[in-house]
């Protein structure tokens, strides 16, 4: 590897913070393109992988899935007239995002009432384990 740009994969890893076996998943799933080979066939990865595995990362940090990344970097790359396409995609998934905080706001409630009540009770009484029994839990 003459080039100082050039990354091998465990390189790629540690500017990256993604393991190196998601990098070679990424790889072979489409969502990184594959480097070319070093005359020995040692994977040979530049800036562009960098900043491509920087952008899955931070996507998929915000919570969006696999297929949905896939999606946005084909119409990243696809240039002109994706910001509708990927604004649709976002908004959609910022749904699915505010369903699951109000999914998590009833199971905080629930857990915070179920511990007061096992706080005040009898010992001999567990409101947690009536609620993971299934028992009803005032």
């Amino acid at each position: 590897m003459a080039n100082p740009n050039s990354l091998s994969r465990g390189q790629l890893a540690r500017e990256t913070g993604i393991n190196s076996e998601t990098i070679l998943y990424y790889e072979k799933s489409g969502f990184l393109p594959a480097p070319p080979r070093t005359a020995g066939g040692h994977r040979v990865y530049n800036k562009t992988h960098v900043q491509t595995l920087g952008f899955i990362k931070r996507a998929r940090g915000l919570g969006f899935a696999p297929k949905e990344v896939q999606t946005i970097l084909g119409l990243h790359d696809e240039g002109d007239q994706t910001c509708e396409k990927v604004k649709q995609i976002a908004a959609q998934h910022l749904e699915q995002v505010r369903s699951k905080i109000a999914d998590l706001r009833q199971i905080e409630k629930l857990l915070s009432k179920t511990v007061h009540q096992c706080s005040i009770e009898a010992e001999d009484h567990c409101a947690v384990l009536e609620l993971l029994e299934g028992k009803k839990v005032a």
